[in-house]
């Protein structure tokens, strides 16, 4: 079995950087949405989602960046906040006047978070 060397500090803190702003954002976004603030029901129901699933969806994105931010389930929550964004994307495609690639461009920030601070990660992309 093949030793994987730990990441560099400054690889560390680009890391921990990308995931806290990512981690900061998904729970301000879950937060609105389970508080059911004014804006993130707006946002939703111009989206077509009924206002009775909004919480709902809230407390899904909740959980997958709890999972998140721990480091032991990190890859598993990037895995499922995958899912979630892949979610806003589809709906947003199909919404005219809405901007999908946002939700892309989150998701590639949530697994650079991960690809910097973890090493066998980096060495399974490089050995693609």
């Amino acid at each position: 079995m093949t030793q994987t060397q730990s990441p560099s500090k400054a690889a560390k803190i680009t890391g921990w950087v990308f995931t806290g702003l990512m981690i900061a954002f998904y729970l301000f976004d879950a937060g609105g949405k389970i508080a059911m603030e004014q804006h993130h029901v707006a946002g939703s129901t111009a989206l077509g989602w009924p206002a009775d699933k909004i919480q709902t969806i809230g407390y899904i994105l909740l959980v997958c960046t709890i999972l998140y931010a721990i480091p032991r389930t990190t890859v598993l929550g990037a895995v499922l906040i995958t899912g979630y964004l892949g979610g806003a994307v589809a709906v947003m495609m199909r919404t005219p006047g809405q901007q999908f690639y946002f939700p892309f461009i989150f998701g590639a920030l949530t697994w650079a978070g991960v690809y910097f601070r973890n090493t066998k990660l980096q060495a399974l992309v490089k050995g693609l």
